[in-house]
């Protein structure tokens, strides 16, 4: 199965891995003794990396693993066994994002007015120019950092969390407070709680674990096996289209989803869950811990076909293999379950993944159209 005919099966099986903000984020930092730091306020700490704007000029690299449950599934053009990542920022909101896997890299920068992703693969260059009055704050969400990441995460989950700090870590050199956020008693969630470690002195993560419930092993962690605070190489915040690429411009409808997302930030409360950049296809679900994403898979025939013609691989032959049959008064699927979340995928194409019981994805199921 190619990238191609594998879009609908990654979407159905992909989502319960890759949609759920909460695990996604998770992945490996260098640890050490821990140190000896002066006691912390756990919500102090909470408004201190919330009232970060932009994180300071910095280098490093991010490492994480995924170890969320999910069936081997051959060919599945999705690897959750480990990420690795360069990234880099200038402390005024450019940045620059290395990823390397089989087959090529992915580069993405954002200069302060133009942003770009490069696929080293397909040879790929896509531009995309910012509105001049909100450069360079304004940013594609495939540039932000982990440290933005883990803040997000922090501010969607702390208004139905317990909030503690339980001592101190070492992650990359830097000394940091291991913050906890644990679902209060009221969530419904397979998560036992995320924990976030946050540098004592630049008040940024630095590492995000992510441990479910009756697993002793995080399900999930990112973090910085490397990292050097400081200004950095300015030619780092440059791009230009290597000799022989294709440069494309992004879509109009691209940029018109990057609006629509920012203006829901300005004026989204704590607690919210951000809204998806596809929203006519996927939509947000409750909140907090008990969050999921459902919507609808899209018919085969509207999917494009391979460079031989061929359609799409119907998704629900591989849900087949590995999915437990199911019904209710909602209809007939197939329910996925992992050590971190489910997964329902209904026979007519509805869909709800999350880091819940199966009984909020059956609600959220209802509410697909």
């Amino acid at each position: 199965m190619d990238r191609k005919k594998a879009t609908v099966a990654a979407a159905a099986v992909g989502a319960l891995a890759g949609a759920v903000g909460l695990t996604v984020l998770a992945m490996p930092s260098g640890a050490g003794a821990a140190p000896v730091l002066p006691p912390v306020n756990p919500e102090q700490l909470v408004q201190s990396v919330l009232s970060q704007n932009e994180i300071p000029a910095l280098g490093g690299t991010v490492e994480g693993k995924a170890n969320l449950g999910l069936p081997a599934i051959p060919n599945m053009p999705i690897d959750l066994s480990g990420v690795s990542a360069k990234i880099w920022s200038d402390g005024t909101g450019k940045a620059r994002v290395s990823t390397s896997q089989t087959g090529g890299e992915k580069i993405m920068v954002n200069d302060g007015t133009t942003a770009w992703t490069w696929d080293s693969s397909t040879k790929v260059a896509t531009k995309h120019t910012f509105d001049k009055a909100q450069a360079p704050k304004e940013r594609p969400a495939e540039l932000n950092d982990p440290a933005s990441a883990a803040k997000q995460i922090i501010d969607v989950v702390r208004p139905h969390s317990s909030i503690s700090v339980d001592g101190t870590a070492s992650v990359a050199g830097r000394d940091a407070y291991e913050l906890v956020l644990a679902p209060a008693p009221t969530e419904r969630t397979l998560l036992r709680e995320v924990r976030v470690a946050v540098d004592a002195e630049k008040r940024i993560p630095l590492r995000v674990v992510v441990l479910a419930n009756g697993s002793s092993e995080p399900v999930a962690q990112i973090g910085f096996t490397k990292l050097d605070i400081g200004a950095q190489d300015p030619k780092m915040f440059t791009f230009t289209p290597p000799a022989g690429s294709k440069v494309e411009e992004s879509t109009a409808k691209f940029k018109d989803a990057e609006k629509r997302h920012e203006e829901f930030e300005k004026n989204r409360k704590p607690g919210e869950a951000p809204k998806l950049p596809e929203s006519d296809q996927f939509k947000v679900v409750g909140e907090g811990w008990d969050t999921t994403v459902a919507g609808r898979l899209p018919k085969l025939d509207q999917l494009p076909k391979d460079e031989n013609g061929k359609s799409p691989q119907n998704p629900m032959d591989l849900i087949k293999q590995f999915g437990a049959k199911v019904e209710g008064p909602w209809g007939k699927g197939y329910l996925i379950t992992t050590k971190v979340g489910t997964g329902l995928l209904t026979e007519d194409g509805r869909f709800a993944a999350g880091a819940v019981p199966s009984q909020v994805l059956i609600e959220a199921i209802g509410t697909v159209k």
